[in-house]
């Protein structure tokens, strides 16, 4: 992960090392904003009806680069004082964070709408696949085209 030049993109990335929440936050921090407002997205043990036991994740090679332009256009979208954001790539586990999204307002509604659009379109554009592995021994892609 590593910093963009935005100034209001504080942290975004797309990588393998296990991802922080309270790293985010830190670097979303300011004198400026007055919320914080973070969103962890964790791997759950199910999904469909199905028990799920592992992920795998993998990325475009563009993913890393997109995903600063992804937050770049939010945070000036938004008014938001800084955002950082993170997916997690490779093997998971129950309970693993996959995506971290941190952002810092001068208000709360602000910073809470801007992360909350920020997750959408990290969800909708990235392009960062998901094989889910489940208890019956099958498996399926999720995001694959």
């Amino acid at each position: 992960m590593s910093a963009v030049p935005d100034v209001r993109v504080a942290l975004a990335g797309v990588g393998e090392d296990v991802l922080d929440v309270a790293e985010h936050e830190q670097a979303v921090a300011s004198a400026h904003a007055g919320a914080v407002v973070t969103f962890a997205g964790i791997v759950r043990d199910h999904d469909a009806g199905r028990s799920v036991t592992a992920l795998t994740y993998e990325a475009h090679p563009d993913a890393d680069r997109l995903i600063g332009e992804i937050a770049a256009r939010v945070a000036a979208r938004s008014g938001a004082v800084r955002v950082a954001v993170s997916h997690r790539v490779g093997d998971l586990a129950v309970g693993d964070v996959a995506l971290v999204a941190a952002v810092s307002s001068a208000h709360r509604a602000q910073a809470f709408a801007a992360c909350g659009e920020l997750v959408e379109e990290i969800k909708a554009a990235l392009p960062v696949w998901k094989r889910q592995v489940f208890a019956d021994g099958t498996h399926e892609w999720v995001g694959a085209l």
